[in-house]
């Protein structure tokens, strides 16, 4: 017998009754005695001896696999507290078709990281794989889409995802955690690089191929069972699979009047439940995934609804926190917490808001450190052993009609499922589903329902059921979690090295804002922009171009284009680098018009926006602009979830005056500062949904002077560019992306120069920018062009997922030909009569066509001289006036550190 490791053994049960049962008997002083002594006596007795040997000969190795929603991250600074001796944090990957996007995920898991001196451990994001028709899975498979819905490339459908909201109380919340992820976390050097950044699926095998581990999944299931589809030969070294997720049981309660009789919840969390009452969003956001996992043979430990229902966050535990934050990542974790709190509708957070993957986080660690004694003892929650499966399709099973990729049109069933099988039911295809909408109440699709089975279809799952209440009754938090949460997110142990500000001893935020003098400003200008990379190219412009001839007054966001919404913090870096503080910049509608959801606005279906890739070249790329976003000097603007009752919140959060405008609020400021006999050029390079909801005010439409469109495509010879739907031959992404508004903006009567896509391809070689930039004087921002042309040149060269990059080039045109004055440019315009098809399905709307009888008359430019444009370009960029007045983050760093 080792009595080293006996030794050991016994300091593992010492750490689980002290540790882990802290908040069931010692309320929270632990670490003030009893781990003081217990490490005192046992280094006396043994040396170093325990920490050369754990109690597990090694660190209990654990891989996350998250989608970094605001609890997510909570649930990962929580795991890194554990004792590095006990447990090891091996790898991150993450879901990318959750609740926040893989760009910005990344990032922001980086940042994380280095805050907590981790940047040895891995993180894994997206993937090019496919999975072919006959069900052949590529390498690398990216996991944007469920997989029921994955085809060969990274764009798609979001039959599931559409029912996490897009921008505000959803993804755009996740991806800047309510507007704290910039103002508090520091910045390290690690970030996504296109083609460099590992991917999911491969940090994923690395860390399981290298031994024994636990996974923990916090999102859908996707990567897991694109792993076990893959990697059948690895499936031994998963040990046990923990997941938050999946509502089993009904909740009832007495009515609240004392009548008689009971109300009862629906099971699933979505919103609204008229379509689906049964599913939580974890195992919604991919059924066949999840069902795949749990039948996979590996012992898997299931945190539902039913047990995370029972420990909210109460007010007691809210002020707890509140009171208690000792360290950098308990203060992130609270200001999380409290702008969470902040920005509830109505009433009832402290009854419904839970630590949801935090407290499985806590059921996990406690049971592994329990394994020998049998039951899935732990120290937080009540288990049963249940027998359950995932619905994977609706009743009667069998049919075809259209719903079911594994089935519809297939001899054979994709997956080797069977035709007359569990997963041959119509399958929901969004929360506008009619099979599903029966009643206005309670629908009938059950999608993503953990139900209760018996037979072959039941799997027996060891279920969290209830949380444990602390045993010491003296504490005033009755939950032993949280109790075992709060002391150890406070502890000195493992924590936090700095916050931003701590980072650099000299930082001081500082506003830009240019001084004209008695300048004769040019036209006023907003400029439209769905941040895309030729639309950071044409901003630079406009902000070079002399202000005498454009005065850029505003910007708004069209957040369903290119990019999504969190994307403004760049827009916000951009301006600081020129020194542009005073620039409005507000957000527009995320969806298409008619995409919302009728009465959940919030979410909607993506009809149009799934024609751009998630991964390389699409989203992935347009959020970290292409890896270069985090060179850019960091600005003290960023958008924030702050919010004022003002303006119809239901409070006001802590500085309610930094609230996000929106892109009404940007139009409305420029047009009150200005005379009522000026009036505005408007510059668009995205989907028009912004101008057309902007026209439907007289009061400012009245103000318009004449509008530049960067888009449509007027060619019957030459494609258009929507490349990820290869039935619309003639499409141009940015009237494809949400056709009824071009169709009401080309139709309102304004004043409008067309900037086409044939025209635009005439001035997208890299080449010859690039050669252009090489000379004369280097600015900042014209080497910033330069770099980051330079590498969509190169990606485009090496990588065929990045064949479409050069189309970005082009947008700049539409900036140019607004500017005038260029006579080498020797553009030639005519006037056409244009109609944009809004009907006829995917493969027609959004082309744009000729029509003299029911088109609009615009002006079109049809060509330019190419050479003159790229030599005008670049000695815009080069040009010494209005240029950069701080270059880059490191330049930022210097004077912060100095």
């Amino acid at each position: 017998m080792n009595l080293g490791f006996e030794m050991v053994r016994g300091w593992r049960d010492y750490y689980y009754e002290m540790v882990m049962m802290k908040g069931v008997s010692s309320g929270g002083r632990f670490w003030k005695s009893g781990l003081i002594c217990g490490v005192v006596a046992v280094a006396a007795m043994f040396g170093s001896m325990l920490w050369l040997t754990t109690s597990f000969d090694s660190p209990l190795r654990i891989l996350v696999d998250t989608d970094v929603d605001t609890d997510d991250v909570t649930a990962v600074l929580y795991l890194l507290k554990q004792p590095s001796s006990l447990f090891r944090l091996q790898a991150i990957t993450i879901n990318g078709n959750g609740w926040s996007n893989g760009g910005h995920a990344v990032n922001h898991l980086y940042d994380m990281l280095f805050m907590m001196g981790r940047d040895d451990i891995p993180i894994g994001v997206g993937g090019e794989g496919g999975i072919s028709p006959n069900a052949t899975i590529s390498a690398h498979v990216g996991g944007y889409l469920p997989l029921i819905d994955q085809g060969v490339s990274t764009a798609g459908q979001c039959r599931y995802r559409q029912a996490i909201p897009v921008g505000e109380k959803g993804r755009l919340y996740a991806d800047t955690n309510f507007g704290l992820r910039r103002a508090f976390l520091p910045q390290g050097k690690r970030r996504y690089i296109p083609m460099k950044q590992p991917t999911a699926q491969q940090v994923m095998k690395d860390a399981i191929s290298a031994g024994p581990t636990t996974v923990f999944v916090m999102g859908a299931h996707t990567n897991l069972a694109i792993f076990l589809m893959t990697n059948p030969h690895l499936k031994k070294n998963i040990k046990h699979i923990y997941a938050m997720g999946g509502a089993i049981r009904q909740t009832c309660s007495p009515n609240a009047d004392k009548s008689h009789g009971k109300t009862c919840n629906n099971i699933g969390n979505l919103w609204p439940p008229n379509a689906n009452p049964y599913a939580e969003f974890n195992i919604f956001g991919d059924p066949f995934a999840a069902y795949t996992v749990l039948h996979s043979g590996i012992p898997i430990t299931l945190v539902p609804l039913d047990a995370t229902s029972t420990i909210p966050v109460d007010k007691k535990v809210y002020l707890a926190f509140e009171q208690r934050q000792n360290t950098y990542e308990a203060k992130y974790c609270f200001q999380s917490l409290k702008m969470a709190h902040d920005t509830w509708s109505g009433g009832g957070f402290f009854e419904m808001y839970s630590m949801w993957d935090s407290f499985m986080v806590g059921v996990a660690l406690s049971q592994m450190l329990n394994l020998d004694r049998g039951g899935g003892n732990n120290a937080y929650s009540k288990m049963e052993y249940l027998n359950i499966t995932i619905v994977t399709s609706n009743e009667p099973y069998g049919i075809s009609n259209g719903s079911n990729p594994l089935v519809d049109g297939r001899l054979i069933p994709k997956f080797g499922v069977q035709k007359n099988g569990v997963h041959s039911g119509h399958v929901q295809t969004g929360m506008l589903d009619p099979f599903c909408l029966v009643s206005s109440e309670k629908g009938k699709c059950k999608d993503g329902y953990t139900k209760e089975a018996e037979g072959s279809e039941s799997v027996e799952v060891l279920v969290a059921v209830s949380a444990k209440s602390s045993l010491n009754t003296n504490n005033i938090i009755d939950k032993a979690f949280y109790l075992s949460f709060l002391d150890a997110i406070n502890s000195p142990r493992q924590s936090g090295r700095f916050d931003f500000r701590a980072q650099f001893p000299k930082y001081k935020e500082v506003l830009y804002r240019p001084k004209f003098g008695k300048n004769l400003l040019g036209k006023p200008v907003i400029f439209d922009m769905d941040m895309s990379t030729g639309d950071f190219l044409t901003l630079l412009y406009l902000l070079k171009t002399p202000v005498e001839i454009i005065d850029l007054k505003g910007i708004i966001i069209s957040p369903n284009g290119w990019a999504t919404a969190a994307t403004i913090d760049v827009v916000y870096d951009v301006l600081h680098m020129m020194g542009r503080d005073d620039i409005s910049v507000g957000l527009g509608d995320v969806f298409a018009i008619g995409e919302a959801h009728p009465s959940f606005p919030s979410i909607g279906d993506c009809k149009y926006i799934k024609a751009i890739p998630h991964g390389s070249g699409g989203f992935l790329d347009s959020d970290t602009l292409y890896g270069f976003a985090r060179d850019l000097p960091r600005s003290p603007r960023r958008y924030t979830a702050e919010n004022s009752v003002k303006i119809g919140a239901f409070r006001d959060t802590d500085h309610p005056g930094l609230r996000q405008m929106s892109a009404v609020d940007v139009w409305t400021d420029v047009v009150q500062s200005l005379d009522p006999e000026v009036k505005i050029t408007v510059l668009t390079n995205g989907p028009l949904t912004n101008l057309a909801q902007i026209l439907r005010s007289k009061a400012i439409s009245s103000r318009i002077q004449e509008v530049y469109i960067t888009g449509g495509h007027i060619s019957s010879r030459d494609k258009g560019n929507v490349f990820t739907i290869p039935s619309n031959e003639y499409a141009e992404f940015n009237f494809f992306l949400d056709p009824t508004a071009a169709e009401l903006v080309l139709g309102s009567g304004l004043n409008i120069t067309l900037i086409p896509l044939n025209t635009q391809r005439n001035v997208s070689s890299f080449s010859k920018i690039l050669e252009k930039l090489k000379h004369g004087n280097i600015t900042h921002e014209a080497r910033f062009a330069r770099r980051l042309l330079f590498r969509l040149y190169r990606l485009q060269q090496k990588y065929p997922q990045y064949h479409h990059v050069d189309m970005f080039l082009g947008e700049v045109l539409g900036a140019v030909s607004l500017g005038g004055r260029h006579q080498n440019l020797k553009e030639a315009f005519s006037l056409k009569a244009v109609k944009v098809i809004t009907e006829g399905g995917e493969s027609k709307v959004g082309q744009t066509i000729i029509d003299e009888k029911e088109g609009k008359w615009v002006r079109v430019l049809e060509s330019v001289e190419a050479l003159a444009f790229y030599e005008h370009l670049a000695n815009a960029l080069a040009d010494q006036n209005q240029t950069a007045v701080i270059g880059s983050f490191e330049e930022q760093k210097a004077l912060w550190s100095a």
